[in-house]
């Protein structure tokens, strides 16, 4: 598998309509956290604001969100038409993106975040 630099790299790979769904993703993460850092990690765009917000990638048929399983399971109902695993959720490429409820998942996310104790070094 390969790795690429950055997330503009990784976006190249794919064809303009999955471009289009990923920006939509990376839009309703940064309209809840600006600041957050844009990185690649397990080889695949990842947000970060005091901690994983979310990693999210592409693939033929859908883009995975990966926001770790508690997300998943408070957000249960909502992600109920979609396929999901403990810490994933599958949006399909051929039907909008749920952006109102990425922004929710990445809202919880941060206030997880907030609220999480600081680590002592």
């Amino acid at each position: 598998m390969r790795t690429p630099k950055s997330v503009e790299e990784y976006f190249s790979w794919f064809p303009q309509e999955t471009q289009d769904a990923m920006n939509q993703v990376k839009d309703a993460i940064l309209k809840v956290m600006p600041q957050a850092e844009e990185s690649i990690s397990y080889a695949i765009p990842t947000y970060k604001y005091k901690g994983l917000l979310a990693h999210f990638a592409a693939y033929e048929h859908h883009i995975g969100l990966y926001p770790g399983s508690l997300a998943i399971e408070v957000f249960a109902e909502d992600i109920a038409g979609y396929k999901s695993a403990k810490g994933s959720v599958q949006f399909p490429l051929d039907k909008p993106m749920p952006l109102e409820l990425i922004t929710r998942i990445a809202e919880f996310r941060l206030n997880e975040n907030l609220k999480a104790p600081k680590k002592s070094k």
